[in-house]
Order: C-alpha cells, then structure tokens, then sequence
C-alpha cells in the first residue's frame, strides 16, 4: 500500500466563484484501521453543486466545511483493510468519505454496492443521492399525478434528467429547461421529454407559454433567479413548486435575489416548498428499487459524466458545474 494518501483541504471561504486559491492540496499517511473500523481507496468522487453551500459559514442543513478539513464529498470506495465485521477487503462502499484517496471509517452513514449489479458510478448518481433527490422531490414534496405537465430547470444535470424521465414514467407531459442547443436536443431525443426550452437563446417566459399552454401543475426547481420567477407567471391552479436548489445564485457575491412574482402563488391557490433528500434516508431502499427496475427495463436512460483524473483534479472538476459544462451527473474517476 502507498504510505501517501492525497487530499483536498478547504484554505479559506470563497468570496463569489470558487477559486484555485480556496483549496490546499496535500498529503498524509495512509490511516491504519483500528477495531470496527475499515480503510477504502476511492474509485469514484461525487460532484454536485450542493458543494459550494458546505463552504459557506452560515446555517443550513449540514454545518459547513471548516477551514482546514478535508473536503466533504460523496464517493464509492474500495476496501483495503478492515477490522469491521460488515466489510472485507475488496467490498466496494458509498458515503460521505471525503475528498482523498484513502478514507477510515467506522461505517456509519456507509452502504455496501455491487459493481455486478451496476457500474459504481451510478451509486453516486441515478441509485445515489440525484436520483433520490429526483424521486422524493418529484413524487413525494411535489405530490406528481398522471397526466400532469411538469416543468424542470437545470434538466440537462444529474437531479434534472431523473426528474424529466421519472415524470414520463408516471405518465406526465414534461418541459425541460436547459443551456445550449445540445442539451436541449439530448432532452426531447434521448431522454423523451415532451419539449425543451434553452434559456440561453430562447425567451422563457414566452417558451413557457407556447410548451405549457395550460399551466404548469409541478414546478422542480434546481436554478433559482430568473428562470424561478418565469415559472412562477406561468402555474396553474393548485401548482406545486418544489425548492430543490438554485445553482444561478450560489456564487453571489451579492444578496440571493428572490423571487419577484411570487404572488402567483397566491392566486393560483399554489405552494412552493423545500426539501432535503436526507429527511428521506429510511426510505432509501424503497426508491432505490424502483429506480433500479426502471432502468432495468429501459425506462429509465442514465446519463453520466465521467472524467478521469486524480485527486488534485478535483477544484477545476468542480468549477465545471457552475458553468454548465457537464451533462448529467458528473463523477471524477480516480487513476
């Protein structure tokens, strides 16, 4: 085994887009297992823009990354040593282990995977925390019916292509809203949605009008700004809008700008409301099995991401998120 384990530390909070100058890149001895404990190397890193909130010093739903902590990310890694009676070496395990090549554990929070049953990086995808995200925000929080039509931004990203392709499973009319020509024509083509709007050429309050002639009846939610207020002029009686995220805003430098028509709401008898996907973790299993056997059967497309690099290829990684470089959920693949 290497006796060097590399990591990515948080140096300081950034101010506005993350910048090379935020991380430290060092390295440690490689931790030893002690009793019900085990040690992984990690195959696959987590990407997601719920990131650049941990780096924030404010209250939220986790505490934030402390200045000098190894950087919080979900992963899937490998076991090279255990002293745990649920692990063995060569079991491959998903969790919050951070951004390193080597992680310890004690195993809580963990969930063994089979690579047989499908490529590790969909356990940190479309069977990980995007695709719960999709599952219970879309049918739980936005209490989806047949037959509604169903409107998602950031619909080229890991959260957006599961909520577009779970809607038309359960028999919906979906509108996506994504960024460039491409994504747009993966949406409508591959992935089977009913229309796409690209905001970056397209007006989208008028796109709204002409692909939701008749209102919007689930809003989900991952852009916030601009694109959340077009939304809000165009909900129909008894909407729901689900607040998952809001990538436009988390590099403000400025207050978050709120939505402006948000009166809507109360006109059209709507509600708007957010969530978190770890208020659902008992459930798991349950949408991990649905999940898995749309996807089995064909219903289901995943689509992923993929690059390959190593640990220090992390903060160029993750700036590809806010600027709309990747499609679907991005995972880095460690060497």
């Amino acid at each position: 085994m290497t006796a060097v384990n590399r990591q990515i530390r948080l140096a300081r909070r950034p101010v506005g887009e993350v910048r090379a100058e935020d991380w430290t890149h060092g390295s440690e001895a490689v931790p030893t297992a002690g009793e019900g404990e085990f040690v992984g190397r990690t195959r696959y890193l987590s990407l997601d823009p719920a990131m650049r909130g941990w780096l924030d010093d404010r209250p939220s739903y986790l505490p934030p990354v402390g200045i000098g902590e190894v950087m919080r990310a979900g992963s899937v890694v490998e076991v090279v040593e255990s002293r745990h009676p649920k692990y063995r070496v060569g079991d491959h395990v998903v969790g919050t282990f951070g951004v390193q090549e080597y992680a310890l554990s004690d195993g809580r929070g963990t969930l063994k995977v089979d690579p047989a049953l499908a490529p590790l990086s969909t356990y940190l995808g479309a069977l990980g925390m995007p695709g719960m995200t999709a599952y219970f925000g879309l049918l739980d929080v936005g209490a989806l019916k047949e037959g509604e039509t169903v409107v998602v931004s950031g619909a080229a990203g890991a959260v957006g292509t599961m909520v577009g392709q779970i809607a038309k499973v359960k028999g919906c009319r979906v509108v996506g809203i994504a960024g460039g020509p491409d994504k747009c024509a993966l949406l409508t083509g591959e992935l089977g949605f009913d229309a796409a709007i690209d905001y970056r050429a397209e007006d989208v309050r008028k796109a709204l009008r002409t692909h939701a002639p008749d209102g919007i009846d689930v809003y989900f939610d991952n852009v916030g700004g601009e694109i959340l207020d077009a939304a809000l002029t165009r909900l129909a009686m008894h909407a729901r809008v689900v607040v998952c995220g809001a990538i436009s805003q988390y590099n403000n430098e400025t207050a978050v700008q709120g939505p402006s028509n948000y009166l809507s709401l109360l006109v059209r008898r709507a509600r708007m409301e957010g969530f978190v996907v770890f208020d659902y973790a008992r459930r798991y299993p349950e949408a991990a099995k649905e999940l898995a056997g749309w996807i089995g059967a064909g219903r289901i497309k995943v689509k992923e991401h993929v690059l390959d690099g190593g640990v220090d290829d992390f903060p160029a990684a993750l700036g590809m998120l806010f600027r709309g470089e990747n499609t679907g959920k991005l995972v880095l693949r460690l060497a």
